[in-house]
């Protein structure tokens, strides 16, 4: 489970490139949970004031740290990554964490020698005979990004089609149920996914170049597989889906300056996505209004979320493929992160853990935790990747 002024990175990149937005100076309730009542003010709820969200502790990277995905292979095995030394716009070195079944533990990348980040990372399901256990992609502040593969401790350098090769890009990962590997990236001046042929990552080929309207490839920061197994990304203002050889892009997005964090594809009717949008612009410093939308097989809809000013990171789905719950980072109330749950008809809120010493959590990717009714969520504790930004990482269940 890409880029943060606000870009996709709320997952791969909204810590990426920083928030750097602040709420002071206006009045709000901490530690609990809200349901909507206007643009502004929100009041708890019994049910969130009852989640289950907590902290868990993480080893201290150097700081500016951030995570920008988290994936699970079950309770006692999970991987997040990202970066660290970040400074603002400026990149640090790629980092990891190994979740053993009791603690966050290193993850010594340091053979990976190279200047970036750790974008993404995906796990593969269980029972898929012969898959590789984890796959991740990272991006090389020298050029070319890379494709690496879990070799049970540590993440080592895959093979792939155009490594090596200045503009290709590799923006996100994901396994399908059978083990294979969809990459979304960017190869020969176009967008287009990367897949592999058989679980264990043996042989790949790209897909065709993305069509678009006015010949742009943008930069695909979302890619995921829905239960009949077509590929789906996002990108830009674009939605699209992969199958069977040929495109099939989705209504253009609307929206005047509007970032897509995730998205969440249940059936190509049942299409969720997450993100922000600062609409018009307006005086420095105005912050972002929440985007959540669906696509019902014809058109895109907002949805009404519980809070309207502020993003929403990620979006991750329960066992069965249907939307389960949402990050949020709330502009009002920013002392914890703002989750949302979805009950069957609407989103509810949820609060997070109230962040210690001025943290403000900036969770950017969630990871439902197989086996488990859990789910685990990663970011930074601060809206701008600075020091002294350090890790933050969430369980809930």
């Amino acid at each position: 489970m890409r880029r943060r002024s606000f870009v996709r990175g709320l997952t791969a990149t909204t810590a990426a490139t920083g928030l750097g937005l602040t709420a002071a100076g206006h009045a709000h309730a901490t530690g609990t949970g809200t349901a909507a009542t206007g643009g502004h003010r929100s009041v708890p709820t019994a049910r969130s004031r009852a989640a289950a969200w907590r902290e868990v502790a993480v080893p201290a990277g150097e700081p500016a740290v951030l995570l920008n995905a988290v994936a699970a292979a079950g309770p006692d095995l999970a991987w997040a990554v990202g970066e660290e030394a970040r400074s603002g716009s400026a990149s640090g070195r790629p980092l990891a964490r190994t979740w053993d079944g009791s603690a966050w533990q290193p993850t010594d990348v340091s053979h990976l020698a190279f200047a970036g980040s750790l974008r993404n990372v995906a796990a593969a399901p269980a029972g898929a005979a012969g898959a590789v256990a984890a796959w991740a992609v990272a991006y090389d502040r020298a050029g070319a990004d890379h494709l690496l593969a879990w070799d049970g401790a540590t993440w080592r350098e895959h093979d792939f089609p155009g490594r090596g090769e200045a503009g290709t890009e590799l923006w996100a990962v994901t396994v399908a149920p059978d083990g294979t590997v969809r990459v979304s990236g960017t190869r020969d001046g176009a967008s287009r996914v990367l897949r592999s042929d058989d679980a264990g990552g043996t042989r790949w080929s790209w897909s065709p170049a993305l069509p678009t309207d006015d010949g742009s490839a943008p930069s695909l920061w979302n890619v995921h597989v829905d239960g009949a197994g077509a590929t789906w990304v996002s990108g830009g203002l674009v939605v699209a889906r992969y199958d069977d050889g040929s495109w099939h892009v989705l209504p253009k997005l609307f929206g005047l300056r509007l970032s897509v964090t995730d998205l969440l594809p249940v059936a190509p009717d049942d299409i969720w996505l997450t993100g922000h949008d600062y609409g018009a612009g307006g005086p420095p410093g105005k912050p972002p209004g929440v985007v959540l939308r669906h696509y019902d097989g014809t058109a895109w809809s907002d949805v009404a979320a519980p809070f309207t000013v502020g993003s929403l990171g990620a979006i991750a789905p329960d066992a069965a493929g249907r939307p389960a719950v949402i990050a949020g980072w709330d502009f009002w109330d920013g002392t914890s992160a703002h989750y949302l749950r979805w009950d069957g008809t609407a989103w509810t809120s949820e609060r997070g853990p109230v962040g210690a010493g001025g943290v403000t959590p900036l969770m950017s990717a969630l990871a439902p935790i197989p086996g488990t009714a859990g789910f685990w969520s990663v970011g930074t504790t601060a809206q701008s990747p600075f020091p002294p930004a350090q890790a933050r990482i969430e369980r809930y269940g």
